[in-house]
């Protein structure tokens, strides 16, 4: 299992690098996508009364998450990558034990908090340890690579979740989960090397962790990425809270709602493994810059058509309109992280946290904001991704202004 002299892991095992980051990320999004189905039966049992209120299932995990990242990179910065990321999978596996016994809406809502705060460990500490091999275009290269594999599992975890449901109790959802979480464990132990050497670790300190968030919220690019960042996955956010109700409840789409979820995961996919290619060539800001203007654009033609037929406009349109924005998202995902830490590889554990958590917090206010102005059409959804799309815009015309470095 031999690594470069760089830490960057060598030719032969760069597939097993890539899909092993992917898993551990992964985790997030089939704790999130995998429930969608499930949702209205879950609601049922543990006595949810406004359908809107099935949402915070998704969104509470997402709380989890912001408030859990904080923790892992100044840890990962101390103690090494691997065991920051230990310790947020057993937080996973407890939160996964608490929802499958719960028996109130209240338990699982913390059940998928703890879940959220445990997921946060292999979803922040695995960009600080990328960036600890790579830096700049290829950093964004190999999150892109990441991104692709990565995004097989939301377009593969609602259908799980309804196989699920044909044969079993939605608690076995759950059980599924945690029997993942536990192989994630086992692979990441035994063939991932620590990414951060003794000599480069810092010490668990309060101030340093202080200058640090501020370093990071003080310059402007790494700063301007992360708003741009929770801008645009907040509008991503607002459509996995409301998609299931809009999929299955507005269009009638009932079991058929998974394949069409896939079909659109499958566009960011695609998106993310194409971004792998371009990327190197034409860099990360000119490919954003072209992806945000497709997404307003289309965002805002497709929300004007959409008014126009009283909000429910036909499916095939519907879908056209999603998986190109979802295709310009799958562009931005990768770069935008990678933009937000090129310069912060000196302090990549807590610049990840911060950059992580402030983004996660953004979205999961404006995400959760459409969600719940879900109103039996598509437009609080379009809308939204319009309004978003062009303030991401805004803020990365604001960062790149203060660029003193040449173009990336």
């Amino acid at each position: 299992m031999s690594e470069s002299e760089s830490g960057q892991p060598s030719g032969r095992r760069l597939g097993e690098f890539v899909t092993l980051m992917a898993l551990l990320i992964s985790l997030v999004a089939l704790s999130i996508d995998a429930m969608l189905p499930a949702l209205p039966e879950i609601g049922r049992d543990l006595g949810v009364e406004r359908s809107n209120d099935n949402q915070l299932i998704i969104s509470v995990l997402f709380l989890g998450l912001a408030a859990g990242q904080m923790i892992y990179g100044p840890l990962s910065d101390s103690t090494g990558r691997k065991p920051a990321i230990y310790l947020g999978l057993v937080l996973f596996i407890a939160g996964c034990l608490l929802s499958i016994f719960a028996t109130s809406f209240s338990a699982m809502l913390a059940g998928r908090f703890l879940q959220g705060i445990g997921a946060g460990g292999p979803r922040i500490v695995i960009v600080a340890l990328v960036r600890d091999c790579y830096e700049g275009r290829a950093m964004a290269r190999i999150m892109s690579f990441v991104m692709a594999v990565f995004i097989l599992v939301p377009a593969l975890a609602p259908a799980l979740g309804q196989a699920i449901l044909l044969v079993a109790h939605w608690r076995a959802i759950f059980v599924s989960f945690l029997v993942l979480a536990v192989i994630a464990f086992a692979w990441f132990a035994l063939r991932q090397p620590e990414t951060l050497t003794p000599d480069r670790r810092k010490p668990f300190s309060p101030r340093r962790i202080g200058l640090a968030v501020v370093e990071t919220c003080t310059n402007r690019i790494a700063f301007g990425y992360t708003i741009a960042a929770g801008l645009i996955f907040g509008a991503f956010i607002g459509y996995l809270a409301s998609a299931q109700q809009i999929f299955q409840e507005l269009y009638g789409l009932g079991r058929l709602f998974p394949v069409y979820f896939a079909v659109l995961a499958l566009s960011i996919g695609s998106a993310s493994y194409l971004n792998a290619r371009l990327v190197m060539r034409f860099g990360m800001r000119f490919l954003s810059d072209r992806a945000l203007l497709v997404l307003c654009g289309s965002s805002v033609a497709s929300f004007v058509a959409a008014a126009a037929l009283s909000g429910q406009p036909p499916l095939w349109a519907l879908m056209t309109y999603l998986m190109i924005a979802f295709f310009c998202i799958g562009i931005l995902f990768g770069n935008f992280n990678s933009l937000a830490m090129q310069s912060m590889g000196h302090i990549a554990g807590v610049a990840a946290a911060v950059v992580g958590s402030i983004t996660t917090f953004i979205s999961l206010a404006l995400g959760t904001a459409i969600g719940q102005s879900y109103n039996a059409t598509v437009l609080p959804l379009v809308g939204g991704f319009a309004l978003l799309g062009l303030g991401a815009l805004g803020v990365m015309r604001w960062a790149e202004a203060g660029r003193q470095t040449p173009s990336s």
